[in-house]
């Protein structure tokens, strides 16, 4: 399944309901995401996500739910995509379902390439990223005066993402919020060659790795896992104790970072996501820490 080129201006928006679940949902992705399931939360949310998905004609519902909460949603015909152990606090395991409302939407055209990338990234797990001239880059944290600049990398990097990180304001916001946003600087004129974020939450103490995107003519210089490993240093002073990404399964690059900074593949979840252009299928890649 694939869509049309679509204006970057274009997103989902973020919804909380009564029972304090939060949702992103919308035409862009056409679907509804599930972020995060409410204190308040009633057995009945299943059903109202599907009915709410069918009256706004979405294709999908996709959403991480803590494995007791499973047992409903499976009831209401989710299906498990992909797996991320104690993923709440360290402890609890979190599952990422799948509910499909348009035969297509479930369908993938390109299954043999996203399992030959798979297996191409797990058999990279025991190689080690490429050095880091630390010369000629530097590696720090983003700050607000960053914004517009970042903005104009991720607009020229993707030509649709799921949240607007192509907005200065946007970023803004999510670093007074929970993001923390690292760089690759070239330390001859200071511009900013690759970017990368941590999104966090401390209320379950998880954290995920997202937004890498490194300008065209400085890729193949590996930036995307050295900044990962940057925000993992940084994190682990923060006692996060389970680190993940949502990954394109169409990219080589991103799923052989992540395999070889020691993550391990969680499942893929079925054209999930409008970036790049199109809606893509997406790789659950987890790394866990014992801190007590």
């Amino acid at each position: 399944m694939s869509l049309s080129k679509t204006k970057v201006e274009e997103s989902d928006i973020i919804e909380e309901l009564d029972c304090g679940s939060i949702l992103q949902h919308g035409k862009f992705n056409d679907r509804i995401y599930l972020i995060k399931t409410g204190k308040d939360y009633s057995v009945s949310l299943p059903d109202k996500l599907v009915q709410k998905a069918a009256q706004n004609g979405y294709s999908k519902i996709f959403g991480k739910v803590p494995i007791n909460r499973l047992p409903e949603f499976i009831g209401a015909g989710y299906q498990i995509e992909a797996y991320i152990p104690r993923f709440y606090d360290g402890k609890t395991d979190a599952f990422m379902l799948g509910y499909y409302l348009k035969k297509e939407r479930f369908t993938e055209a390109n299954v043999d390439k996203l399992d030959e990338i798979r297996k191409t990234a797990v058999s990279q797990a025991k190689n080690s990223l490429n050095n880091f001239d630390s010369e000629k880059f530097k590696i720090r944290n983003c700050n607000p005066d960053d914004s517009v600049e970042m903005a104009k990398i991720y607009q020229e990097v993707f030509a649709t993402y799921p949240f607007p990180i192509h907005k200065a304001e946007y970023i803004k916001e999510t670093m007074e919020d929970n993001v923390n946003y690292f760089c690759v600087e070239s330390k001859s004129d200071n511009q900013i060659l690759a970017i990368a974020s941590a999104e966090q939450d401390l209320s379950v103490f998880n954290a995920e790795m997202t937004d890498f995107a490194t300008l065209p003519q400085w890729r193949g210089n590996g930036f995307a896992g050295h900044l990962l490993n940057a925000m993992e240093d940084f994190l682990f002073e923060k006692s996060i104790k389970t680190f993940y990404t949502i990954a394109r399964a169409e990219s080589y690059g991103m799923n052989i970072t992540f395999a070889k900074c020691g993550y391990k593949f969680g499942g893929r979840l079925k054209n999930n996501t409008n970036i790049s252009g199109e809606i893509e299928s997406m790789n659950i890649w987890y790394k866990n820490f014992n801190i007590k």
